[in-house]
């Protein structure tokens, strides 16, 4: 029976949701920041710093996928009382880490060649195949940053994570600051500057989060006194349900790189630059709404952990409303004031008022797929939580490569269409998502889940 404790409540959501909030903005505004202190270099560099970041991604997104599931089993130890348990999964989170770096350093190698082989304008492709090969030195530690944040917020932690994450904001800017522009006698090194301020803000933000696990702070004080006896059933257990998730993130960003790569690139320089820093531009103002969603999955663990099945429902409920309910606000404001929005991106020079123009009118016309996103991310982390993660990786793969990616690319290559067909594949895209992954919530199947194992010691 459900304890006053496990019952959903705005307060509690967002008592859990506003330091995720900020986490996740931080770590947006790096990117974004990256992109407007390198648009005085114009369009070339500003494409090759957006969809640098991009492509790296592509790198990061499968593991990073994996360590997310470490906040689901952290929340449903934590929310039967095994504290000890809890804190294992934050060491296998780490392991996950240094395997990822281990392939990040091969992957350096062979990046340049990949990235002269789509096709860029030949400066483009230069200068984001430095951006790219900087960054994966340090791809380990961004990895590493999250499962331990993931950690944390099993615990109900969210705080300690935020601090992390805005403490490598305010560093990557600063260091930003200092390479791009060449300030305080350092070279100015532009696009490079902005993957090294980046590569090196994650690495000593994660080396501060690392110490504070390490040392105990800010965990359960009976986690702080057990001896992490670390088990490799556990950590195949985690990876058996961590790879379906790390997947399911990987294909479904696997085929929008190949969109962006593909479709949107054969659209010109000047609508890469834009489209991306309309995504860019988007991805900020949807931060607010994953943070929600990853604190309704932290209840919805939680309370799974408890054997209160019944709140689950009440819970993705709430979050839906309240993440659907900002995702409408942000629309308004993509109305009014869209323009506005893109002034800090636009490159100097003639391209500009094109580049405003293209930029604006993507960014207004994402308002169709808003609270089709807001639903999607509500279902799928609270699908996650309580680890049915292959389902959502078999809806994302299917939908992404066999409805999203054909019907663009025939759409804009093969027919001409322009970026009006690119936004009506994306929505349809993801309002089919919403309307598959609402049916299996409805229908049940998570409640027969056991992701913690029922081999696992009583506590």
């Amino acid at each position: 029976m459900a304890t006053a404790s496990h019952a959903p409540s705005l307060r509690r959501l967002l008592d859990l949701a506003w330091p995720i909030i900020v986490s996740r903005s931080a770590q947006t505004v790096v990117s974004v920041a990256d992109a407007a202190m390198v648009a005085h270099l114009g369009e070339e560099g500003l494409a090759a710093t957006t969809t640098g970041a991009l492509n790296l991604m592509a790198f990061f997104i499968l593991p990073m996928g994996v360590v997310f599931i470490v906040s689901s089993f952290a929340s449903q130890l934590y929310g039967r009382g095994d504290h000890a348990g809890a804190r294992r999964y934050g060491f296998y989170g780490l392991a996950v880490a240094a395997m990822a770096q281990v392939l990040y350093l091969v992957a350096a190698l062979f990046a340049p060649r990949a990235v002269a082989a789509i096709g860029y304008s030949p400066a483009v492709a230069a200068l984001m195949s430095q951006y790219i090969v900087c960054r994966l030195f340090t791809g380990g530690a961004a990895i590493g940053l999250e499962a331990l944040g993931n950690y944390y917020g099993g615990l109900g932690n969210t705080r300690l994570p935020m601090a992390a994450q805005v403490f490598c904001m305010a560093l990557n800017i600063a260091l930003n600051w200092v390479l791009i522009f060449g300030h305080l006698g350092a070279p100015a090194l532009g696009v490079y500057g902005a993957a090294l301020a980046s590569a090196l803000s994650t690495l000593i933000a994660f080396l501060v989060l690392l110490g504070c696990f390490l040392a105990g702070y800010g965990e359960h004080t009976s986690a702080r006194k057990s001896k992490a006896k670390l088990r490799l059933a556990e950590l195949g257990r985690m990876l058996r349900f961590g790879f379906p998730s790390g997947l399911n993130w990987f294909v479904e960003f696997a085929a929008f790189s190949l969109f962006i790569n593909l479709v949107i690139n054969g659209l010109g320089t000047t609508t890469l630059a834009a489209f991306m820093a309309a995504m860019q531009v988007n991805q900020v103002a949807f931060m607010p709404a994953f943070g929600l969603t990853s604190a309704g999955a932290i209840l919805v663990g939680q309370s799974i952990g408890a054997k209160a099945l019944d709140e689950v429902p009440k819970t993705v409920k709430l979050t839906a409303f309240v993440t659907c309910g900002w995702m409408g606000f942000v629309g308004l404001v993509y109305l009014a004031f869209a323009r506005l929005c893109m002034l800090p991106f636009a490159p100097p020079g003639a391209e500009r008022e094109a580049f405003l123009d293209i930029a604006a009118q993507i960014l207004t016309l994402s308002i169709t797929w808003q609270l089709f996103d807001a639903t999607v991310m509500t279902i799928a982390e609270a699908l996650r939580a309580a680890g049915d993660t292959a389902f959502t990786a078999w809806v994302r793969g299917i939908a992404a490569w066999f409805v999203f990616v054909p019907g663009s690319y025939v759409s804009v290559r093969v027919l001409g269409g322009g970026i009006g067909w690119v936004v009506f594949w994306l929505t349809g895209y993801i309002a089919l998502m919403a309307f598959v992954l609402l049916l299996r919530f409805r229908g049940g199947a998570w409640r027969k889940l056991d992701l913690a194992g029922a081999e696992m010691p009583p506590v």
